[in-house]
């Protein structure tokens, strides 16, 4: 961090997490394609322009790493798995009228990355934390018992994301080649559903003519911008610093969906959302004061 730039640091992370919070406006021009298939050109394209990118900013030796550590890449065929299957929801969730629960998903992701730690890692939780994860189960259980059903949108979202988080641990490869090789891996799949797989909007010879056709090639550029500013925000600032951004996301995909889509904030949602958001802010607060004390004692 000697040569950490904060103010560039913080911009590159509002910039990649205001586009990761406004991916619906994207994914809602491609309403007419199955979520299935636009997450298979998404693969399709990532890979291809991943793997361009790889050529023009250098990552020395991640190779070579890779050759010599073969588990990493057993570890990135089960993080690739995850991560499609988080895009595949999320999608489904955007074109079909479901985005306040994807937004309520990432709101419990913090919270589910706390959880993990302690089930997973053996990680000793603090009292504020105890606190914030009884606050999101609430927020949970009130939604299950006033409308008879778990959110399990928010619930997939959240922990794909956690477990993806939690297992790219294992396997220290630099985001950019992680998530290349990832989509390298899922290539076969991909281009299995495109052969055999039932007949799609894009295997049309006079799709390829259409608006449409442009917007999903695109897909592989919009998955990677994102996430390039946010590998480089982390030079500039403390990982702590990121987590405080990481809100901004889910509160556009909520804004998006209840004021440009119209999706109902019924007050059952409400009260749900506001128990999240308070164990939010105890969390929050719980990494106010463990900087405080880091700053403290250095």
């Amino acid at each position: 961090m000697s040569t950490a730039n904060p103010r560039r640091g913080y911009l590159l992370g509002i910039a990649a997490y205001t586009a990761w919070g406004l991916f619906p406006l994207y994914f809602k021009m491609l309403q007419a394609i199955p979520a299935i298939e636009i997450i298979v050109h998404r693969v399709l394209w990532s890979a291809l322009f991943g793997a361009l990118l790889l050529t023009v900013w250098k990552h020395p030796g991640w190779w070579r790493e890779l050759r010599e550590n073969p588990r990493r890449l057993g570890v990135l065929a089960v993080s690739g798995s995850l991560i499609a299957c988080n895009w595949l929801v999320y999608v489904w969730a955007v074109n079909n009228g479901r985005m306040i629960e994807a937004s309520l998903g990432y709101y419990i992701n913090p919270l589910v990355n706390v959880l993990l730690g302690l089930l997973l890692l053996g990680e000793r939780l603090r009292p504020l934390q105890w606190v914030a994860l009884g606050l999101a189960a609430l927020g949970v259980a009130q939604q299950v018992w006033q409308l008879g059903s778990l959110p399990w949108v928010s619930l997939v979202l959240a922990l794909t994301f956690g477990f993806y988080g939690l297992i790219r641990k294992q396997a220290p490869v630099a985001a950019l080649p992680g998530l290349v090789v990832e989509t390298w891996m899922l290539l076969p799949l991909a281009l299995l559903w495109l052969i055999l797989g039932p007949s799609g909007v894009s295997t049309q010879a006079s799709f390829w003519t259409t608006a449409d056709a442009f917007w999903l090639a695109l897909a592989g550029l919009i998955t990677l911008f994102p996430l390039i500013c946010f590998n480089s925000a982390t030079r500039h600032l403390p990982f702590t610093s990121l987590a405080f951004l990481q809100y901004l996301s889910p509160t556009l995909v909520l804004l998006l969906a209840v004021v440009v889509y119209g999706e109902h904030f019924d007050p059952v949602r409400l009260l749900s959302f506001a128990c999240i958001w308070l164990g939010l802010l105890v969390y929050s607060v719980d990494i106010w004061r463990g900087l405080r004390r880091a700053r403290a004692a250095s």
